[in-house]
C-alpha cells in the first residue's frame, strides 16, 4: 500500500494556514486580511468591483488564481475539521485510484470549479468565499463512483451510529447539495460551490483514473503485490480490496 502523501499534504497545508491565521494575520478595518486578499469575491472576478488597495495582493490579470487560494482558508475550526474530516476519509481511496499527480491536478480543478460555479452564480456578491469544500465535494462525488457498495459508518441524527452503503449516503449528500443550491440564495454556507466541485468530480474521475481501476465497483482486482497462498482460510464471498486502505471507510 503507497502512502497516499498527496492527501496528507493537502490536509498538512490546510491546517498549517489555517495555524498561521490564529498566530495573526495583519488586519484591517476589523476584517480578516488573508480571506479578502486571498478569498475569491465573484464581484472582483466578474470585473463589477475592485478591491481597496491594502487587499489588492494579487495582480488583476491573475485574479483568478484565488479560486484555488481560497481553498486554503477557512473561517474557523469546526469549517476546518469539517473540510478536513471528508478529504481524509474519502481522498486516500481516490488518491490510490488516480495516482498522486493526477489526484493533485483533479483535486486543484474541482477547488477551481467550486469556486468559479459560486462566481457565476452570484456574480455580483461582495463576500470573499474561503474554504476546501468544492474540492472535498469532488472527492466525494468521486469516490461515490468508484466504491458505490464499500459500506461507510454515519451517525444518524448525531447519535445513532449506522452503517450504510457509500452509494446512499454520499448519493444522499450530494443530492442535498444541488437541492440547497437550487432553494437557496447567497449566504454563509456556499451550496454552488459544492455542486461546482461535485459535477467537476464526477466529469474527471473516469477521465484521470487509472485505466486497470473499475467505476462502481463492478469487479475486484487484487493488486500485484498481494500473493495470496492457495490454501489461504478465507470467509466465504471475502475478496481482497483493490483499492484504498480496506473494503470499510469509517467516518464519523
Amino acid at each position: 500500500m503507497r502512502l497516499q502523501w498527496v492527501t496528507l499534504t493537502i490536509i498538512a497545508l490546510n491546517v498549517g494556514i489555517y495555524l498561521i491565521g490564529l498566530i495573526g494575520w495583519p488586519d484591517h478595518y476589523g476584517t480578516n486580511f488573508a480571506t479578502i486578499a486571498f478569498g475569491h469575491v465573484p464581484s472582483v472576478i466578474n470585473d463589477l468591483k475592485t478591491l481597496p488597495a491594502q487587499y489588492a495582493v494579487v495582480p488583476d490579470d491573475f485574479y483568478w488564481v484565488t479560486a484555488i487560494t481560497g481553498a486554503f482558508l477557512h473561517a474557523d475550526i469546526w469549517h476546518l475539521g469539517g473540510n478536513m474530516l471528508f478529504i481524509w476519509v474519502f481522498g486516500d481511496n481516490v488518491e490510490d485510484a488516480m495516482g498522486h499527480f493526477k489526484f493533485a491536478i483533479f483535486y486543484l480543478l474541482c477547488a477551481f470549479a467550486g469556486s468559479w460555479f459560486h462566481a457565476f452564480s452570484f456574480p455580483a456578491s461582495d463576500a470573499a468565499l474561503i474554504g476546501a469544500s468544492g474540492a472535498a465535494a469532488g472527492i466525494i462525488a468521486a469516490y461515490l463512483m468508484l466504491h458505490p457498495k464499500v459500506w461507510v459508518w454515519v451517525l444518524f441524527a448525531a447519535r445513532i451510529p449506522l452503517r450504510l452503503p457509500a452509494w446512499t449516503v454520499l448519493g444522499f449528500w450530494l443530492g442535498m447539495q444541488v437541492w440547497m443550491y437550487v432553494m437557496s440564495s447567497d449566504g454563509e454556507i456556499s451550496w454552488a460551490a459544492h455542486v461546482g466541485g461535485g459535477l467537476t468530480g464526477i466529469v474527471l474521475t473516469p477521465i484521470l483514473k487509472r485505466w486497470a481501476v473499475p467505476l462502481f465497483d463492478r469487479e475486484v482486482i487484487v493488486p500485484g503485490a498481494v500473493v495470496l497462498k492457495e490454501d489461504a482460510d478465507l470467509p466465504p464471498k471475502v475478496e481482497p480490496p483493490r483499492w484504498g486502505r480496506g473494503a470499510v471507510a469509517k467516518s464519523n
